[in-house]
């Protein structure tokens, strides 16, 4: 019998217009909101109603994640005829652990304690060899207890944020003291299990009993969690606004869907009925939803997405992936939304040419012909499912697409992660990143012809092996995009814990690539202080104090109910090292972090952050978070840029901006696109400006020309908004900015 607890980190864990040149500009005329006939819904409903047919399909065999409930109907029925041995003990593990994953906590925690009475039964032997093993899981359960009664049920500002104080600490305190009792009894028996030892200090949080209340041979001492830079608190303002929106694993895109100059939000979850979420920014503080007038009903599933206006029309588009972690059970098709400029979306899928069921939770927009015309690279999980090359979708200017990625050199199959573009060695023509799960790493040069070239070993890029999200971004402003590639694997919670108190840790380290100009990369992960154990899931970047280098932030999000490890920010030092910020903003949330966006969301110039949390177990839930920039004294600008021959989003045009500081001159580098590759950031360039005194000018180079258009200095402001169309002076943009309301509504 094998009742050992199994910890894995990925794959094993889950298992229209366009003309070429100069576009058309023309605004579409449009009814008002919620003045839509039926029938301009009717694919939206078509695609519902595939989706649920799909979902009817998946048998509970094919996947580990949303189907916990089937599955343990399916344990249950195995365990009614099993023989009262180690077998039949082996399957009230497994029954009791997806009732837990259900959310059927109390019955998985009494099923835990008949999986103690049956291995006593049998052999006092048997029941010794796996105490260790049950009497986790039944701390897991009660610690998920005590999770649901409190966070997810009275849920604070201060809710899962490590350390846990305040109005984090637990009101139904049985959970969290049953859990600490268990683990107690097993560090007697196992001082060194690492695992106990971390969730130990976890429960103990969240009844204020720590750190005084641990015993110092268990405490993990409060220093090592101590901030190596005081950036102040991001207070979560979410249940203020209306965003403490409680679901599952998902995707968010943050940006200006309808125009009005105010960043609305747009939420995806994984589960089979979870739907598309659309608020509208009200410009107030507040937010209200919209999914029913914007069409939205029956728009269900989705791990991740990514904006982009691909038809070149001024609104941009949406484009949801779907299937991510489901194995066998994850044939979802994708959905295309087309944005109809009057605040609903249409699902053009079928008709652009996109309808491939097949896993997917990464995508990366991009004009890799530079026609004008943005395209699409999907990457796909290869593995049980079968074989699913990746796709290169040209864009043909009519509103549909052709998969021309066999011809252009991009179709492999691999467990793809994710997938990010940037024109790295500066030729003029975007490249692709992909990170693939326990593979070869996969960076492909864009010959300018149609064609890529596969050079990552020969770039230097060569880890980590099990990857997951990327991103390119300039880390040290010298003009060259580098490379961040997180890692995704770990014994259990207590390898990724064994850091905090200086013992060795197995967790797959995370690579950040400098880019040295001529093609290749140089491995300067430890140079940079990031040779840490973050198993990262969400990922993005942004400029959190607005000096100028970007920082970025990691949500850890990972199925197993017991990683409950938080997610962690890091501040970018001048290019010099990255120092983690985690508890000093106090965003470390230790639930399941996916989505990751940093925004300006209140038009202040600091960026805020915003995290999805949730798990991909079917009662693994966990309430998001908007965390409010303090703001900083640094200055800012604001940059929206529409392109004429270039696409109309600008994605991968490159801004130089050329400030005069009190030192001298400073450069600031940013390119135009969503950020990383979980989570998406608006198309408008949020600048940070450091220590100007004024602007000296502003370069744009555009993708399809490569013309530098200059901008000087007299002709913009710092702190402030501009309009920039490809070509023209710019424009200072009327956008108005709100506090934050002090408040939650109704209270």
């Amino acid at each position: 019998m094998r009742l050992q607890r199994s910890f894995m980190l990925g794959a094993a864990a889950f298992g229209i217009f366009i003309a070429v040149g100069c576009h058309s500009r023309s605004s579409k005329s449009a009814p008002p909101v919620g003045a839509a006939s039926t029938d301009r819904f009717a694919s939206n409903k078509e695609m519902a109603k595939l989706l649920q047919e799909v979902a009817a399909q998946v048998n509970p065999e094919d996947t580990k994640i949303l189907v916990n409930r089937e599955r343990a109907a399916m344990f249950k029925g195995q365990l009614q005829t099993a023989a009262d041995d180690s077998s039949g003990a082996d399957l009230r593990l497994q029954y009791a652990k997806e009732l837990l994953a259900a959310g059927d906590t109390e019955e998985g925690i009494i099923e835990l304690g008949n999986l103690e009475a049956q291995l006593k039964r049998i052999s006092p032997a048997l029941w010794k060899s796996n105490k260790r093993t049950v009497r986790v899981w039944q701390a897991i359960g009660w610690m998920r207890m005590g999770e649901l009664q409190n966070c997810c049920s009275i849920n604070t500002p201060d809710s899962c944020l490590l350390p846990i104080k305040g109005q984090g600490l637990h009101t139904r305190r049985e959970g969290s003291a049953k859990a600490i009792a268990l683990f107690l009894e097993v560090l007697t028996e196992h001082p060194d299990d690492m695992e106990a030892r971390w969730l130990l200090n976890v429960a103990s949080m969240t009844l204020g009993q720590y750190p005084a209340g641990i015993s110092s041979r268990y405490l993990i001492p409060p220093s090592a969690f101590a901030s190596e830079y005081d950036l102040g608190k991001f207070p979560n303002v979410a249940s203020r606004v209306g965003l403490n929106l409680l679901g599952r694993s998902g995707g968010c895109i943050i940006e200006d869907f309808d125009g009005d100059g105010m960043l609305d939000i747009m939420i995806s979850g994984i589960g089979f009925q979870d739907p598309l979420r659309f608020f509208h920014n009200n410009g107030d503080g507040t937010f209200t939803e919209r999914s029913h007038e914007a069409g939205l009903d029956g728009i269900t599933g989705g791990l991740n997405m990514f904006q982009a206006d691909y038809d070149n029309d001024g609104h941009p588009d949406v484009l949801l992936l779907r299937g991510g972690w489901m194995d066998r059970a994850g044939n979802f098709p994708p959905s295309l939304l087309h944005n109809n400029g009057d605040g609903t979306f249409t699902d053009v899928t079928k008709k652009a040419g996109l309808l491939k069921m097949a896993i997917s939770q990464s995508a990366v927009w991009l004009d890799y012909d530079n026609d004008g015309k943005l395209d699409l690279f999907v990457g796909y999980e290869s593995g049980k499912s079968g074989s699913h090359p990746c796709s290169l979708y040209h864009n043909n200017g009519d509103g549909t697409f052709t998969d021309v990625a066999e011809n252009a050199g991009v179709d492999f199959s691999g467990y793809v992660k994710s997938a990010v573009s940037a024109d790295y060695d500066n030729d003029g023509w975007p490249d692709l990143f992909v990170s693939v799960f326990g593979g070869k790493k996969l960076l492909y040069h864009n010959n300018g012809n149609g064609t890529f070239t596969e050079c990552a070993e020969k770039a230097g890029i060569t880890g980590p092996k099990f990857s997951f999200g990327s991103f390119f971004f300039d880390y040290n402003q010298d003009g060259w995009p580098d490379l961040f590639v997180c890692g995704y694997k770990a014994d259990n919670v207590g390898d990724i814990a064994a850091e905090y108190v200086g013992k060795p840790s197995s967790v797959e380290k995370p690579r950040l690539y400098r880019n040295n100009k001529n093609g290749t990369f140089t491995d300067v992960t430890a140079e940079m202080h990031l040779q840490r154990s973050i198993t990262g899931m969400g990922l993005n970047f942004g400029d959190m104090d607005n000096d100028g280098y970007p920082d970025f932030y990691i949500g850890t999000g990972n199925p197993d109910l017991a990683a409950l490890v938080p997610n962690r920010a890091f501040r970018n030092d001048a290019g010099k090292r990255f120092q983690e910020v985690t508890t000093s903003t106090d965003t470390g949330h230790l639930q399941k972090g996916h989505a990751v966006v940093f925004a300006d969301v209140n038009n202040d110039g600091q960026q805020d952050l915003f995290a999805q949390q949730g798990g991909a177990y079917y009662g693994d839930i966990a309430f998001s978070c908007l965390f409010a920039n303090p703001g900083h004294k640094n200055h800012w600008i604001v940059l929206k840029l529409e392109g004429v021959h270039s696409n109309r989003s600008a994605i991968g045009a490159l801004v130089r901006v050329v400030v005069k500081q009190q030192r001298g001159l400073h450069t600031v580098y940013h390119t135009i696109g969503t950020g990383g590759s979980f989570g998406a950031r608006p198309l408008r360039a949020e600048i940070g400006l450091g220590a100007a005194e004024a602007i000296g000018h502003i370069e744009i180079t555009w993708p399809v020309t490569r013309a530098v258009q200059q901008i000087p200095g007299s002709a913009v402001a710092l702190d402030s908004f501009w309009d920039i169309r490809e070509g023209n002076a710019p424009v200072r943009s009327s956008v108005k900015s709100f506090a934050w309301p002090t408040a939650t509504p109704g209270k």
